[in-house]
């Protein structure tokens, strides 16, 4: 699984990596430490009214899936990944599967290795050339029912992380990792025009395994509290 992340990108410099046209949303706060249901980053391809020509978006979200039929956000923290192999299956996922899926920048992920003797080492996971990585993501606008129609806030949108299963060479930390999308296939999966099931399960089983590089960190980071750069700096 993926249970707290590091994104420390400006809106500037995610446009300029990710060729996003457009910055809805530019005040990104830099954070070692994102925990579940914060407000986070996320890059959307739209169609324009007028054509079929595809538009990309800088926007944010909340991590934590609220499916649109939820009656409330309870559940969004229950919600924060979800499993590859059944995305575009499950009630709570299948609908953003076929039509909201997105792009969550990020610099890496922390995971926790279980030892023999019950303790979990902190392990920050990036990427080998340091650049941002891409998870792949999907995303649910859900209306609150207790605000009225044309109210600024009516709207929530929030987002959940896919995860696979980890590679040989990552298993022994845990058996989950985010799906990290390969810029070659950033188009793809964003393409607002792919929404059938078999198509978006093509697209899941094409996606490489990430290649990731493990680094023990202090447990600092086990307290959401803790936020600055020496989080991802090797343990001494």
């Amino acid at each position: 699984m993926c249970g707290r992340f590091v994104m420390t990108y400006s809106a500037a410099d995610i446009q300029d990596f990710f060729l996003v046209s457009e910055v809805v949303d530019p005040d990104l706060a830099a954070s070692w430490n994102v925990a579940p249901t914060d407000p986070i980053p996320l890059i959307l391809d739209r169609l324009g009214t007028e054509d079929d020509t595809a538009s990309r978006k800088l926007v944010t979200a909340h991590w934590g899936l609220v499916p649109s039929w939820a009656k409330d956000t309870k559940g969004a923290a229950r919600l924060i990944n979800a499993r590859m192999e059944t995305v575009t299956e499950k009630p709570s996922f299948r609908k953003a599967a076929a039509a909201r899926r997105g792009l969550i920048p990020s610099d890496g992920y922390y995971e926790w290795e279980k030892t023999a003797d019950a303790k979990k080492i902190p392990t920050y996971l990036h990427g080998a050339d340091e650049k941002p990585l891409a998870f792949a993501a999907l995303f649910e606008n859900w209306p609150d029912p207790s605000l009225p129609d044309g109210h600024p806030e009516k709207w929530l949108r929030t987002a959940t992380i896919i995860t696979t299963a980890a590679s040989d060479a990552l298993g022994h930390i845990h058996d989950r990792t985010p799906l990290v999308v390969p810029a070659d296939m950033w188009t793809d999966w964003l393409d607002p025009q792919t929404t059938k099931e078999a198509d978006v399960r093509a697209l899941l089983d094409s996606m490489p395994e990430p290649r990731l590089v493990p680094r023990v960190v202090s447990d600092k980071v086990n307290y959401v509290r803790n936020n600055g750069p020496e989080l991802i700096e090797a343990a001494a």
